[in-house]
C-alpha cells in the first residue's frame, strides 16, 4: 500500500498530530499540501480542504489508516508519543493474532491504528482463510515490556524509530457484496477473511490483508460527497507491466479509468478514489 491521503480542515492541528504524535517525519510541505512518513516513504498525505464540511458519520470512507511499525519498540515509541500528546484519541487495543494493534481517532474524526506484524511463521490459515482474532491487549503492559529507554527518550522529545508504512487501509462502504465484486473480482486481491455481510479483508502475495471493508456504520451508503476524511488510497504493484495488465483487466470490467502515463486512478463503487501506480513510480 501506498500513501493514504486526507482531506483535512486545519492542516497545522493534523501535521501536529500525525508528526508530534505518531512519530511520523515530514518529507515535504508545499502551501496546502503536507507529505508525512519515514524516511523516503510516505504514509499520509494532508490536503489542506477548508471549504469542505464533514461527512455523516454513516457515510462511506475511511475506517482507519493502518500504520505498519518494523518492531515492537518502534511502535511502542509511537503509541507513547500519542498518548502523552494526544491523550483522548485512544480507542482500544488488540492481539488479533496476526498483529498487534492500537487505534486511535485523528483530530478530524479520522481513524488510524498502529500496529506490528507477528511473524508470518505464527499466522494460521485454514481453507485458505487467515485466523485472527480480537483479544484485549493492554497498551500499559505493552509500554512497560517494550518501550525501553531509548523509546522513551524518542517519545518525549516527538521523535520516532524504526521504519514505518501503510500496512492496510480499512474503508467503511455500504455493502460487502459490492465491495467483494469490485475488489476481488475486478480488481483482482484475494479475499482472506470474511465476516458475512459485515467485513471483508483482502489481501496481494499471502499478507493478512492490505484492505478491508466493513458496513458497521455504513451499512446502506451510497456514493461519496467532496467532503473531509479519505482523499485518495494509492496501491503500488511491482511493475509497469503489472499496471499495464490492471488496466487491461479494469477495461475488461468496464471499469472507468484515468491514465496519466505513470499511474492508473477509478472510483470504487462508493466514489472512494484508488490509484495504483508502479514500484518504481515517484510518488505524486
Amino acid at each position: 500500500m501506498g500513501a493514504v491521503t486526507l482531506r483535512v480542515g486545519d492542516l497545522d492541528g493534523m501535521i501536529g498530530y500525525y508528526r508530534d504524535g505518531v512519530t511520523l517525519d515530514m518529507l515535504g510541505h508545499d502551501g496546502p499540501v503536507a507529505v508525512l512518513g519515514r524516511g523516503t516513504t510516505p504514509v499520509v498525505i494532508l490536503q489542506h480542504s477548508p471549504e469542505l464540511k464533514h461527512a455523516s458519520p454513516r457515510d462511506a470512507g475511511l475506517y482507519h489508516t493502518a500504520v505498519l511499525f518494523d518492531s515492537r519498540e518502534a511502535l511502542a515509541t509511537a503509541i507513547s508519543s500519542v498518548a502523552s500528546r494526544y491523550p483522548g484519541t485512544f480507542t482500544g487495543s488488540a492481539d488479533h493474532l496476526v498483529s498487534e494493534a492500537f487505534y486511535f481517532t485523528d483530530p478530524e474524526g479520522n481513524g488510524v491504528e498502529l500496529y506490528f506484524d507477528r511473524d508470518r511463521s505464527g499466522w494460521s490459515w485454514v481453507h485458505g482463510q487467515i485466523e485472527m482474532a480480537t483479544i484485549f491487549l493492554d497498551p500499559n503492559e505493552y509500554l512497560r515490556e517494550h518501550l525501553g529507554q531509548r523509546g522513551a527518550d524518542a517519545a518525549a522529545s516527538g521523535t520516532g524509530i524504526g521504519d514505518a508504512v501503510v500496512g492496510h487501509v480499512h474503508l467503511s462502504v455500504g455493502d460487502i457484496a459490492s465491495a467483494r465484486e469490485f475488489y476481488v473480482d475486478r480488481l483482482g486481491f484475494e479475499t482472506t477473511a470474511a465476516m458475512g455481510d459485515q467485513a471483508l479483508f483482502v489481501s496481494a502475495g499471502g499478507y493478512h490483508h492490505h484492505m478491508a471493508m466493513n458496513t458497521w456504520g455504513s451499512r446502506g451508503a451510497g456514493r461519496r460527497g467532496l467532503a473531509l476524511g479519505l482523499g485518495k488510497v494509492e496501491i503500488v504493484v511491482p511493475s509497469a507491466d503489472d499496471l499495464g495488465e490492471l488496466g487491461e483487466r479494469m477495461s475488461h470490467f468496464k471499469v472507468a479509468t484515468r491514465d496519466d502515463g505513470r499511474s492508473l486512478s477509478f472510483d470504487d463503487p462508493w466514489a472512494n478514489l484508488v490509484e495504483v501506480r508502479a514500484g518504481s513510480a515517484a510518488v505524486g
